[in-house]
This record gives C-alpha cells, structure tokens and sequence, in this order.
C-alpha cells in the first residue's frame, strides 16, 4: 500500500472541526446542538456586499489579477488610512482568505527547519501552516492568571536562535480576546529589530475592541517597515467567512514581491468574493457600532453566567468573540465529546473547542475550552445552563 508522507502525518487535527462527526450523529438523533466551538457569527453580512453580486452585469466570470483587483487594494489602502495604517495599493497583497495569507507569508520568510516564536494558546491553524512548510512553532505561554498578556520580553529574547524567522501574533487573540496593548507592541518592534527578524501580526478582529480601547497595529510603528507583515481578512469584520477573501499587507518590497509568485502560483481569489469585498468597504460605521454593542452585550452574559459555575475560572476578553474557559475537569476533550455523545438538556446540549489543540507545548490548555460568543444571547443562557448541568452530571459519573 501507498505510504502517506510524513508532512501529512505531522498535520494537527483542528481542535475546532474535529469533534463535528459526533455533532452530526447528535443532530441526526434529533439534539440540537449549540455551537460555541467555531467563529461563524450569526450577524448578518452587509446588505451593500450580498446586492454587489445580485445585481453584477458580469457576462464572463474570467480570472482576477493574482494580487487582486487594483480598485480593490486601492480602496483597502484608504480603509487602512483610516486606522493609521499608512500602506500604498502596491504594499497589499489579496488572497483566498487570511489562512492562504498567512500560508503565503510563512512561505516567504521561512525554509524548512526555520522556527517562528508564538504566544500560547494560539490560532490552531498556525501549527497546520507552518506544519504544511516544514516550520517549526516556537511557543511562549500566556497564562489565564494574567488574562493572557504577553510573557515578559525576556522570555522571548531566550527562545531566539538563528534559526527564528519571526513572531506571530494575533491581536486581537483568538482564543483568548486578550487585546496587546500599544506597549507590548512596541516592545515586540523592539526585540525584532534587534535581531532583525519579522513580527507578524494577524488582525483580523481589529474592529472587535471593546471597554473603550484602542487596537494599535504593528504597521503604526513607522521605523518597522522592513520588518512588519499584517495579516487581514473580510471574514469576521463584515461576517462574510464564506467569500474566502483575506490580504497581506507590508511595506517591505522584497516580501509582497515574494508572496506575490505564491499568489501566481494559485491563479487568482475568486471573481464575485472580491465583487462582494470591494463593495463591504462601503459599510457604514453604523453597522459596527451595532455589531461591537452586541458583541459586548453577549460577551457580559457569558462570562457572568460562566462565573456562577463552581470550579470554572475564565479570562474577560477584550476583543475579538472568544474567551477560554478553564474547567473543572482533567480532560476536555473527554468532556467534549461526552457532551455530544451522552448528554442532552431538555434535548439541547453544546459543542465546544477543546482547548489543547490551541497550543503547542504537550500537556497545557488540557482542562481548558474556547467558548465563541457568537449566538444571540438567550441560546448564550441556555448554553451555560447546559454545560453547568453537564459537569455536574459528568464529574459524579
């Protein structure tokens, strides 16, 4: 028989799609299924993208521009413009969502065997993309205590080598919703640098920031040109995951050259998805402040209601829809899956994403879940309710 390559072997199962086949088999039993384990809000998409592609007079859907449309990246630049990120058409880079992004990047700075440095817990993808390049993930803890700051500099500057290529971080985080602050960005340019290395920041949840704080970029930092790549996607900001449209976005030449061959490589980002994206620029502010006024509301529930559970410790995210939840059990993938294999609430129970699968080291995030507080806020109540009755039930088995 055929043998399967190593590469594939080495590819992580994600912590968020994996437990879907016993959610299936839930469902099909007639449960209904709370979804707390994926970011796939239930905010509507801007009316002004959909009525892009309705009312389009396409007759041919040709190919699109590799680097996407000019008109596109132009009215990218101007949007950027207003968050001070001062970019130019030509420093964008547009592709089939933030993951081919961030595919691309890793490409462009790293050879097999090259590391990257990135705080713990992280995007689970992360690990599958510099798996599928033969990168190596570098992790750095955060912890719970702290509501997941950034570990002390310090830290950092010991797990440099010359093999480290970059840090990686999301601001805000998903899983935690720790926003940096503009402090802890300036000493991340800092220490990149000095060793002169890359900081690579995904963020795609910039306009999810809530208290009344700032998200501050790392292309905001002006003597970082050469050394700054964003990541960024239309998925989450105007709930559009599935138009797959996302950018890389950095002053420095030489990268978006690089990146551009990948992007050549796959032909283009699909015609009608950017139709949609250029036309989602036009979004009144309105539509955010509504969206953020939700998402703070539903976040308040959340966490209030999963403070009452006896045993759970939990982190109050600043951005982004996401918290991790620190459980009382010893494994939440056990838990997990019990939950949808031999639990119901009144017929209901609740799909949650392990949190182990969030991070690198072996052994931590294991007693921990990512809960996304993307549901309305009733189905938010019930699902607490639910997952309080649960580990009552499953701790006394």
């Amino acid at each position: 028989m055929p043998s399967i390559s190593k590469k594939g072997h080495l590819m992580p199962e994600s912590p968020i799609r994996k437990l879907a086949p016993f959610a299936e088999k839930a469902k099909k039993l007639g449960i209904k299924v709370l979804h707390l384990n994926i970011g796939q809000p239930d905010i509507e998409t801007p009316k002004i993208a959909l009525d892009a592609v309705k009312n389009n007079n396409i007759t041919i859907l040709a190919y699109a521009p590799s680097e996407g449309s000019e008109s596109y990246r132009e009215k990218l630049a101007d949007y950027y413009a207003k968050h001070h990120i001062n970019v130019d058409s030509k420093d964008i880079l547009v592709t089939t969502g933030g993951s081919e992004a961030l595919s691309f990047v890793i490409g462009t700075i790293a050879d097999v065997g090259d590391e990257i440095i990135v705080p713990e817990p992280f995007y689970a993808n992360y690990y599958g993309f510099a798996s599928a390049n033969g990168v190596k993930i570098t992790p750095i803890a955060s912890r719970i205590e702290d509501d997941f700051a950034l570990p002390p500099i310090e830290e950092f500057e010991k797990l440099i080598s010359p093999k480290t290529k970059a840090i990686l971080i999301n601001n805000p985080n998903n899983p935690t919703g720790y926003l940096y602050s503009k402090e802890e960005i300036k000493k991340l340019a800092a220490i990149v640098k000095k060793h002169d290395i890359f900081l690579v920041a995904d963020e795609v949840y910039r306009e999810f920031i809530y208290e009344g704080k700032q998200h501050y970029s790392i292309l905001q930092e002006s003597d970082l040109d050469n050394n700054a790549i964003i990541i960024d996607s239309v998925s989450k900001r105007y709930s559009m995951c599935g138009a797959r449209i996302g950018c890389l976005v950095s002053r420095n030449e030489s990268v978006i050259k690089t990146a551009l061959k990948f992007a050549q490589a796959r032909l283009s980002p699909p015609t009608y998805a950017l139709v949609a994206s250029e036309a989602a620029l036009e979004t009144p502010e309105s539509y955010f402040i509504e969206v953020k006024e939700e998402y703070v509301s539903r976040r308040d529930v959340l966490i209030t209601e999963l403070q009452k559970i006896k045993g759970l410790k939990v982190a109050k995210p600043n951005g982004a829809f996401y918290c991790i939840a620190e459980l009382p059990v010893k494994n939440a993938d056990d838990f997990a899956r019990w939950l949808l294999e031999s639990f119901n609430l009144n017929n209901e129970t609740i799909m949650i994403a392990p949190a182990a699968g969030f991070y690198a080291t072996d052994g931590l995030g294991r007693n921990q879940a990512r809960i996304a507080y993307v549901l309305e806020k009733e189905s938010l109540k019930r699902a607490v309710r639910i997952l309080k009755e649960a580990l009552t039930t499953y701790n006394g088995k």
